[in-house]
């Protein structure tokens, strides 16, 4: 986990640029390489609604770090044996579900840093091998730490959680954020309601100089979010752009059936 990686991500944000970020769900060395071929500002790994687990988290990073592209990895939870051990195998950050009050936030940043700072226990086996003899003055500065906003709890705690020491911003679910204001999950909502949600925290952010992300399903609508000053918007997931392409080949096929050849 060179710090350089992280380093270029926080000068695009304070240049006021919009990186683009690919979700991976799909436990795939492959997928993982190709996202990272793409030209992908920074990766993400989902380990908390996708199928990756640790048997295959490390050679994912490993594929997506070789091309010097950031990975950032979801956890399932904000547990803080899970957290170390992802920073341990070389996680340039975490986006880290469900974050709902301060505690909860000071108890993330606290599991990421080391003494007397935090509480991480010493043993970076991958990373501290990647990054070389400094790792122990530099990891703390090295990593992104970014709580997800998605709950009733964690916009009534807004202002709290954004005061948190050491974190750098944080990461808007939008489905749960739905769910959390009373409608069905969804992504790229139009609804009111979620929208002046997603801008309060946007204008929150912004007020502390953090960064703050969105999920999104669809690049049009990262392009309009970008506009309202979201800083780190995920545009494409493997799975989902994967289903979209059979989809479109498939009509593209259906479509040039029906079209008469013209026998000249």
């Amino acid at each position: 986990m060179p710090k350089q990686q992280v380093d270029r991500l926080r000068k695009m944000w304070q240049e006021g640029q919009a990186t683009r970020n690919c979700w991976l769900v799909i436990p795939s060395t492959l997928t993982a390489e190709a996202a990272a071929l793409a030209g992908f500002d920074s990766v993400t790994i989902d380990m908390q609604h996708g199928l990756i687990d640790f048997s295959n988290l490390t050679p994912m990073i490993q594929a997506i770090q070789a091309h010097d592209v950031p990975v950032l990895v979801r956890p399932p939870w904000n547990e803080p044996s899970i957290l170390m051990r992802l920073l341990d195998v070389g996680a340039d950050g975490l986006i880290v579900p469900m974050i709902d009050d301060a505690p909860a936030a000071a108890a993330l940043v606290a599991a990421c840093r080391y003494p007397p700072k935090g509480r991480r226990s010493s043993g970076p086996l991958r990373a501290g091998m990647v990054a070389g003899p400094d790792y122990f003055a530099t990891a703390d500065d090295s990593m992104l730490i970014l709580p997800m906003i998605e709950s009733v709890l964690a916009l009534e705690n807004l202002d709290a959680i954004l005061d948190t020491e050491r974190i750098d911003g944080v990461y808007i679910g939008p489905a749960d954020l739905s769910l959390a204001l009373g409608f069905p999950p969804e992504t790229d909502s139009r609804r009111e309601e979620h929208q002046i949600a997603v801008k309060t925290i946007v204008e929150k952010c912004r007020a502390r100089q953090l960064v703050a992300g969105l999920h999104t399903a669809t690049p049009a609508f990262a392009a309009e979010a970008a506009g309202w000053g979201l800083n780190l918007l995920t545009i494409a997931t493997d799975l989902s752009s994967m289903r979209q392409e059979f989809d479109r080949r498939l009509s593209e096929f259906s479509r040039a059936q029906r079209t008469p050849v013209d026998p000249s």
